[in-house]
């Protein structure tokens, strides 16, 4: 008589993205990515040698992260994309201060 209702029982411990029980495997890996790109960017910014592995890797963080919260299913796709994308821009952040996309001492001449 329980199911008579149609509550769906839900197994503890079983961790997924798709809480609409329908697959998304697109939306699925680029919330991953963004995720990785955010943890990747936020521990290398902190790295003054890694500061153009902290700018590029959070810039691209930053900007797949924002279509891939355009482009998301799911309420646990979306807080963990926001997670990603802050710490994309604060690792691109630091990156930028401590020197920038570029190694040092590198310019454009023309």
């Amino acid at each position: 008589m329980r199911n008579a209702i149609g509550r769906k029982r839900r197994h503890p411990g079983h961790l997924t993205l798709n809480t609409d029980g329908r697959p998304h495997p697109r939306e699925n890996a680029m919330t991953i990515a963004t995720l990785v790109c955010g943890l990747v960017a936020f521990v290398t910014g902190f790295i003054v040698m890694a500061h153009m592995i902290a700018s590029w890797v959070g810039a691209i963080g930053f900007w797949g992260g924002l279509y891939a919260q355009y482009a998301s299913s799911t309420t646990r796709q979306r807080a963990l994309i926001i997670v990603g994308i802050v710490g994309s821009f604060v690792g691109a952040a630091l990156g930028i201060a401590h020197g920038g996309f570029f190694p040092r001492g590198f310019t454009l001449r023309g």
